[in-house]
């Protein structure tokens, strides 16, 4: 993730939203993304997919996805852990692995980023805003990710889901950078769905998601709301096309929780396309 600013968790009061699509069958949604997954890297002449593993749940159901789509031996996993605080999450991402029959390599990345570190511009302390680390590591994920992918013919298929990619929560061209998206269109709540469907391990499934930046850190708490409230305002707003008041008519949320998740984004928007140009010509 990159700018994103904290925020309280919600309290335990707080009502259920409506779910972002509840005509959604886990299944059929499952049977769509395997078959893109198969087809795009078909027609890409590629030999396979590179997926960055974590130890949660979007890297989890991804590259379960994958095999399903390609087979075991079409598929080939990174842990890169970046501490000793993502030890548990490397652990779980080889446990992963393991029960797919996936070819991993596990690589710590601190070494790499110490050595950033040393030659880094002297305007920049990467021991200070964990988030400004954190964007770094991201970067460093998927360089490596991009290494595997171009010398073994493959794609580089990212981990990021649509409540994601929609407030902004993501590291440009660190997780948000990769040939496809498979979970691109699902949000949050909707990828529980999926694990379940799927028989995703129990462990992925209840673990708290987090970017594992700092002790305690979660996305919930970052973002202020649960994915309940998010996935739901998100929907009406950008599948709806409900404006602010109308959102904050039709759930049962905090307000200033509402206004926040659609500040994220308004602001991030600039995340989620290309660069832009001049466009100065005729």
């Amino acid at each position: 993730m990159s700018g994103g600013a904290s925020g309280s968790p919600p309290d335990s009061g707080e009502s259920p939203a409506h779910p972002p699509n509840e005509t959604v069958d886990p299944s059929a949604a499952g049977e769509r993304i395997t078959s893109f997954v198969a087809d795009y890297v078909d027609r890409a002449d590629a030999d396979g997919v590179v997926v960055n593993l974590s130890g949660g749940l979007d890297s989890s159901v991804t590259v379960t996805l994958a095999v399903e789509a390609l087979g075991a031996d079409s598929v080939y996993g990174l842990v890169l852990p970046s501490s000793k605080l993502g030890g548990a999450g490397a652990r779980d991402a080889e446990a992963v692995a393991d029960v797919l029959g996936i070819d991993y390599d596990t690589l710590q990345v601190q070494p790499l980023l110490a050595q950033l570190a040393d030659v880094a511009p002297s305007c920049v302390d990467l021991h200070g805003d964990p988030v400004l680390r954190g964007n770094l590591v991201a970067r460093l994920r998927m360089a490596l990710a991009y290494l595997v992918a171009n010398d073994s013919g493959r794609l580089v298929a990212g981990t990021t889901n649509r409540s994601e990619l929609l407030l902004g929560y993501f590291t440009k061209y660190g997780d948000g950078a990769a040939d496809l998206l498979p979970l691109g269109d699902r949000y949050k709540t909707e990828v529980v769905e999926l694990a379940e469907e799927l028989d995703v391990p129990e462990f992925v499934v209840e673990k708290p998601p987090t970017a594992g930046f700092w002790p305690g850190q979660t996305d919930e708490r970052d973002l202020g709301a649960s994915y309940e409230v998010i996935d739901a305002v998100l929907a009406l707003h950008v599948e709806a096309g409900l404006g602010r008041p109308a959102v904050r008519a039709e759930l049962d949320a905090d307000p200033d929780a509402i206004d926040r998740i659609l500040d994220y984004y308004e602001a991030t928007g600039h995340k989620r396309t290309f660069a832009p140009t001049p466009e100065d010509r005729a």
